[in-house]
């Protein structure tokens, strides 16, 4: 049996990314990707990132967070998870600023409303390295895949901005996001040699500007997800991508199919800004016959 059958848990979602957030601080219990399958196999805890808080490493953090995709593989960020985690830990008494570790360092969350948070995602790495491609660019603002409109099957994909938010992320900058077949492309690019990590895959369309600020449409299929409503590190990616292509400035609003985010690459330090909102869907036990 599951070490974490009969845990409690809580159904989010951060602008309509699907999210779980199990809190296994003091259990001992660990989740293995035979369990996050498990879980997202019941329709009605059907997810895309599970949050997994445990005990934290460094002083002055709250927790541990380990992100795992649907399918079990594991993540590095995920931008609207922590929004998610951010509201659990201060709804049980955490202050209105916290730091979160995860797998690809320390990430400041702060509430700005009563459902709504403001994430440091800290700084995108652009070298063709720490991305990472399988080799060598030198600008990873426009790096083409040889006959990607065959793999495709569209001839308005050109060239991609490479950027790792946590995750890699290839954004792609196209006329017109919603009439392209994200469901073909995705999956085909997610696993394309050039990423050896595979890779988020974006499909961006600037726009006019809102509220002061560059708007960006944008959609996503996740690694290790699929197709989803939002994805925070890539509307992070995206910003920045769109920004070093002076698409935009440095401050937007990203228009996802789940809702909008408002995203500002921080000049001072580099940093990369997420605000938007969280929903508590319902929460519970899960049950041990999920992992019979």
């Amino acid at each position: 049996m599951s070490q974490i059958a009969g845990l409690p848990f809580f159904k989010m979602n951060g602008i309509g990314n699907e999210i779980i957030v199990l809190d296994l601080r003091g259990t001992g219990a660990a989740v293995s990707p035979a369990d996050a399958r498990a879980i997202h196999a019941d329709p009605a805890l059907a997810y895309d990132q599970l949050m997994i808080l445990s005990q934290p490493r460094k002083p002055g953090t709250h927790a541990f967070m380990t992100i795992l995709n649907n399918d079990g593989s594991e993540s590095g960020a995920c931008g609207n998870g922590t929004r998610c985690v951010a509201w659990v830990l201060m709804r049980d008494g955490a202050p209105d600023t916290l730091a979160l570790e995860t797998s690809a360092g320390t990430l400041a969350c702060e509430r700005v409303g009563e459902r709504r948070f403001r994430i440091d995602m800290g700084a995108p790495k652009l070298g063709w390295r720490d991305i990472p491609l399988q080799h060598e660019v030198v600008d990873t603002s426009a790096v083409t895949i040889a006959g990607i409109e065959q793999l495709s099957g569209s001839a308005d994909l050109g060239p991609f901005c490479a950027v790792n938010m946590g995750n890699p992320h290839a954004v792609f900058f196209v006329n017109d996001a919603a009439s392209l077949d994200l469901a073909r492309i995705g999956p085909r690019l997610e696993t394309h040699a050039v990423f050896p990590e595979r890779a988020n895959i974006s499909l961006a369309q600037t726009g006019a500007a809102q509220d002061g600020r560059d708007t960006i449409l944008l959609r996503v299929w996740e690694r290790g997800a699929g197709i989803t409503r939002a994805c925070g590190s890539a509307a992070c990616a995206t910003l920045v991508a769109a920004s070093l292509t002076g698409r935009t400035g440095r401050a937007a609003n990203v228009d996802l199919p789940g809702g909008r985010l408002v995203i500002e690459w921080r000049e001072s330090d580099n940093h990369v800004l997420m605000t938007g909102d969280v929903e508590l869907e319902f929460e519970g036990r899960l049950n041990p016959e999920l992992f019979a």
